[in-house]
C-alpha cells in the first residue's frame, strides 16, 4: 500500500485537512490564487481543468471579478480550506503576500516569482516552497491566461532547509500534472542560471529592439527589412516592462554578473568580424549551432523510461536531496511517489526517468551513499 512519509511533521490544521482529503462537498480540490494575472490565471485555468475548485484574489477587486466572469476561478476572496495555493504577485509584494497566504490558509504556499534567493532566505515556513514557471506570453493580464502555457514548460522549485518533504512531493505531482517538467535546485543556483536563460535574454532582445527603433528614426524602411530571425529574437522585447524592474533589482548581482561575461564576448566576436578572422568566426557560429541543436528534447516516450526505487528515512529534506541531485546532473523526472515500508520508520522514493539516463543517475545516487534499484514499468 502506497502512502506519503512524514505526516507527523506538519502543523494540525494541515494534517487534519490532508487527512480529509483537502475535498469540499462535492469532492473537488481547492486551490487559492493570490494575483489573478497572466501567471496566476493560467494556474487556475490548469487547475479548474483537473477539477479542482479555485478561489482567486488580487490587489484589484476588479481583476478579481473579471477572472471569475471569465470563468478562469469559481469564487473571489480567501479559500482558508484551501489545500494549495500559488502566490503570483509583482516582486516588489511577493514576500507579504506569501506570509498573508501562509496565515490565511492551512495548505502548502508557493511561489512564481522569477528569483528565489532572497525569498527563500527570508520566509522559512514548512508549507513555503519558493517556485518559478518558466512559462509567460506577450499577452498581459487576465485575458492572456492560458493553461496551455505549462505544457512541456520547466518549473523551478528551490525548497529551503526547512520544507516539508511531504508537501514538496505534493507539488511536484500537482505541477507534473499540469505538463510542467520540474526541477529542483537551490535557490542561489536558481537565480545565476535564470540570469542567463531569461533575464539577460529580456534585456538583449530589449536592447536590439531599441537599436532598430533609433535607426529606423533615420530609415524609415528598416523595420519593413524585419524578417522571420529578428522577429523570432526579439518577441519576448514585447512583454510588460514593469515586471522587469522587479526582476532586475532583486537578481542585480547575477545579472551584472552575466552582463559583464555578455560585453566581453560581444568585444570577442566584434575582433573577430573586424579582423576577418575566419576559421574564429566559423569555431564561434559552429559552437552556437551545437549547442542550439542540442537543446534538451523534453519528449521522452513511455517505452524509454525505468523506475528508480531509492530507500530513504523518514526524514525531512530527503526528497528535496535526491530532487536537486537529479537536477545536478541533468536527469529529468517524469514521475515521483513515496512508496511507505513496514520496517520502521523509513520509505522508499520512487522515480521515473529516461533509460538513456538512468547508468548516470545511479551513479551519482551511489557516491551520496543510496541505494537504489531499477524495475520496469508496470
Amino acid at each position: 500500500m502506497r502512502q506519503r512519509l512524514g505526516y507527523h511533521l506538519f502543523s494540525e490544521s494541515y494534517l487534519s485537512a490532508h487527512r480529509s482529503g483537502f475535498v469540499m462537498n462535492n469532492n473537488a480540490r481547492r486551490g487559492q490564487i493570490v494575483g489573478t494575472g497572466l501567471i496566476g490565471g493560467s494556474v487556475a485555468l490548469a487547475l479548474r481543468s483537473a477539477g479542482w475548485h479555485v478561489t482567486g484574489t488580487d490587489i484589484d477587486a476588479q481583476t478579481a471579478e473579471r477572472a471569475k466572469k471569465l470563468g478562469v476561478i469559481d469564487a473571489t476572496g480567501i479559500d482558508q480550506e484551501a489545500e494549495l495555493t500559488f502566490v503570483a504577485v509583482p516582486a516588489s509584494s511577493l514576500e507579504v503576500e506569501i506570509e498573508k497566504a501562509l496565515k490565511e490558509t492551512k495548505g502548502m504556499v508557493t511561489d512564481t516569482g522569477s528569483v528565489k534567493t532572497g525569498v527563500a532566505r527570508n520566509i522559512n515556513d514548512p508549507r513555503f516552497v519558493p517556485g518559478h514557471p518558466m512559462a509567460g506570453s506577450e499577452q498581459d493580464g487576465i485575458e492572456g491566461a492560458d493553461e496551455r502555457i505549462f505544457d512541456g514548460a520547466v518549473w523551478v522549485l528551490t525548497p529551503t532547509e526547512g520544507t516539508e518533504d511531504l508537501g514538496l512531493r505534493e507539488l511536484q505531482t500537482v505541477l507534473s500534472s499540469m505538463g510542467c517538467d520540474v526541477v529542483t535546485m537551490t535557490p542561489e543556483r536558481h537565480d545565476a542560471l535564470v540570469a542567463i536563460v531569461s533575464h539577460v535574454p529580456h534585456l538583449t532582445a530589449a536592447s536590439l529592439m531599441c537599436l532598430a527603433d533609433d535607426r529606423a528614426l533615420d530609415d524609415a524602411p528598416l523595420l519593413r527589412l524585419a524578417a522571420g530571425g529578428f522577429r523570432d529574437m526579439t518577441r519576448i522585447a514585447a512583454g510588460h516592462p514593469d515586471i522587469w524592474l522587479d526582476i532586475c533589482e532583486e537578481n542585480r548581482d547575477a545579472i551584472v554578473t552575466v552582463l559583464d561575461e555578455f560585453a566581453d564576448r560581444i568585444s570577442h566576436i566584434r575582433d573577430v568580424v573586424a579582423e576577418s578572422d575566419r576559421d574564429g568566426l566559423t569555431d564561434l557560429l559552429s559552437q552556437a549551432r551545437r549547442a542550439r541543436t542540442n537543446l534538451p528534447s523534453r519528449y521522452v516516450r513511455p517505452q524509454d523510461l525505468l523506475e528508480i526505487r531509492i530507500p530513504i528515512p523518514d526524514r525531512k529534506g530527503q526528497i528535496a536531496n535526491i530532487t536537486m541531485l537529479a537536477a545536478d546532473c541533468d536527469v529529468n523526472v517524469a514521475d515521483i511517489e513515496v512508496a511507505h515500508s513496514t520496517e520502521g520508520a523509513q520509505g522508499v522514493l520512487v522515480l521515473v526517468i529516461a533509460r538513456a539516463e538512468v547508468q548516470r543517475f545511479l551513479a551519482v545516487l551511489a557516491g551520496q551513499g543510496y541505494k537504489p534499484t531499477t524495475r520496469e514499468l508496470a
